[in-house]
């Protein structure tokens, strides 16, 4: 699934993969993927992920009998309340590396930079970014940790998070620090026409296409662009989550295809739902 922000995204972080591998005394630029919920933030971010993954696969084989394949890829999602320690975990959680409640975070933090150096992690993905709050003590020093990753980690990193700007992560010295050396890509919803392009029934079309329902008539859903996009308000999320609750429900009753029918039985999350409500005059 191709959508503005994802191209987009997938074209920076190539260029910044390649410009970090010759920077090596200062943390390397970085990505912040930001917008409105259910805009696609995270599609973008592990759809480019994937692609890194394999792509790396690709040209790296591991070599016959090898126990321990390289790990291209980390992606971890800021804790809620996140403290350094906390945050640290999470990274360590991710390849599996064994931590106990008697580690320091700074043993922690060794750990973790030694085993992302030997796994060949090139590219560090952190969702939910938004839950960092440096005006805290605890957030600062989540936001300090951070800092301290992008110096000693020898990979790109990319964050995503609701309407970033708007909170307290750009502000004041740290906040200052992020911005100088991120790049901002915003993910909106999508427009049902850009000129001449249909970017929204495109996407529609590149899901339909990963669609494997026996009975499904292709063209369908690109058909019903304009309902999708009523119900959806263009948000990415909302969309995938409508068509995959439609091709579960068409696998569970055997008809194995998606209507008009069934995606007007699926309720879908509360912020589409909303914007679908009708008003009424007093």
């Amino acid at each position: 699934m191709r959508t503005p922000a994802i191209s987009q995204l997938a074209t920076q972080v190539r260029t910044l993969m390649i410009l970090g591998r010759h920077q090596q005394t200062t943390a390397r630029p970085s990505l912040i993927v930001t917008g409105p919920a259910a805009a696609g933030k995270t599609t973008a971010l592990l759809n480019v992920g994937r692609a890194c993954h394999l792509a790396h696969t690709r040209k790296n084989p591991p070599p016959p009998g090898s126990a321990h394949a390289t790990a291209p890829v980390a992606y971890v999602l800021v804790p809620p309340g996140a403290t350094a320690k906390t945050l640290i975990t999470e990274f360590a959680r991710y390849l599996g590396i064994p931590t106990t409640t008697r580690m320091t975070q700074t043993q922690i933090t060794d750990a973790v930079c030694h085993t992302y150096t030997q796994a060949g992690v090139q590219l560090v993905l952190i969702d939910e970014i938004h839950r960092l709050n440096p005006r805290t003590t605890t957030g600062a020093q989540a936001a300090d940790l951070l800092k301290d990753l992008t110096e000693r980690l020898p990979a790109t990193f990319v964050y995503a998070g609701i309407n970033v700007t708007d909170t307290p992560l750009f502000s004041g010295t740290r906040g200052a620090q992020l911005a100088g050396r991120a790049t901002l890509i915003t993910c909106g919803p999508l427009p049902a026409r850009h000129g001449t392009r249909q970017p929204f029934r495109d996407v529609i079309t590149d899901i339909e296409n990963a669609l494997d329902l026996t009975h499904h008539k292709p063209g369908l859903l690109p058909r019903h662009a304009p309902y999708l996009h009523q119900r959806t308000a263009g948000r990415i999320g909302s969309l995938t989550r409508l068509i995959r609750q439609a091709a579960i429900t068409a696998i569970h009753d055997g008809t194995e295809r998606i209507t008009k029918a069934a995606l007007d039985a699926v309720q879908l999350d509360h912020l589409a739902e909303q914007h679908n409500r009708p008003t009424h005059n007093r």
